[in-house]
């Protein structure tokens, strides 16, 4: 195990510095950018990215082209939100979304205003359409940087800074400890399984704002009584 996660490790970090960070940050440019974000895996190209990181300085600077690439792909998605928004909704990628997932971004951005922009970005689909739908919306820009910006912060730091300091133990260890590679795949694992946890508990916490309101019920049904002439 050791050795193939030595020969893998070695592979990433032997691209260049200035060219595995420009990726990472064009991966997360398109994940966030117009529904693209469905089909890139953005998370992934930047965890191993990550793995490759010599020093705290390559670290932030990864973490900081992260950041400005999810921006520039939630400003492309606002953008085209506010002048194509209906276009791109009625085109056959916008019908394949649904309905359903239309409404529902359009549904927790009324409700929850800011607080829904800088939850979607932990939230699956949600993080690709809430820009457009606030694009579609008229909400103000700066204040959907407002928003977006320290979440784009928080998940860049989580991503990379767990991806880096697990890949940095493994290697002050792989000489030492024959199973140190099975503790890197579990620290990655544990890691990816939290996230997902906890992107299920905010969806739970926040499924009241997502979901539709139930149909309202008769009076008359609800008590029971029959209509007849």
């Amino acid at each position: 195990m050791n050795e193939f996660l030595s020969w893998l490790l070695d592979a990433v970090q032997s691209v260049d510095p200035v060219l595995r960070t420009l990726l990472a940050g064009l991966a997360i440019m398109l994940e966030t950018s117009v529904l693209i974000g469905l089909i890139v895996p953005g998370d992934t190209i930047v965890i191993v990215a990550a793995t490759a990181v010599g020093s705290p300085l390559e670290g932030v600077l990864l973490a900081i082209t992260v950041v400005v690439g999810a921006l520039i792909g939630e400003s492309i998605g606002y953008a085209l939100g506010r002048w194509l928004g209906p276009h791109i909704r009625d085109s056959k990628l916008g019908r394949r979304i649904g309905q359903e997932n239309w409404d529902r971004s359009e549904r927790y951005l009324r409700r929850r205003g800011g607080p829904a922009i800088f939850l979607s970005r932990f939230l699956p689909v949600l993080h690709s359409l809430v820009p457009l739908t606030v694009g579609m919306s008229g909400y103000p820009y700066r204040r959907f940087l407002a928003w977006t910006v320290p979440a784009c912060v928080l998940w860049s730091g989580m991503y990379v800074t767990v991806a880096a300091a697990a890949a940095g133990t493994y290697r002050e260890l792989a000489d030492r400890l024959h199973y140190a590679g099975y503790l890197f795949v579990g620290v990655i694992v544990v890691f990816l399984l939290l996230a997902f946890l906890g992107k299920k508990l905010i969806h739970r916490l926040e499924r009241r704002h997502l979901e539709d309101d139930p149909a309202p019920v008769d009076a008359s049904v609800a008590d029971g009584d029959d209509v007849q002439d």
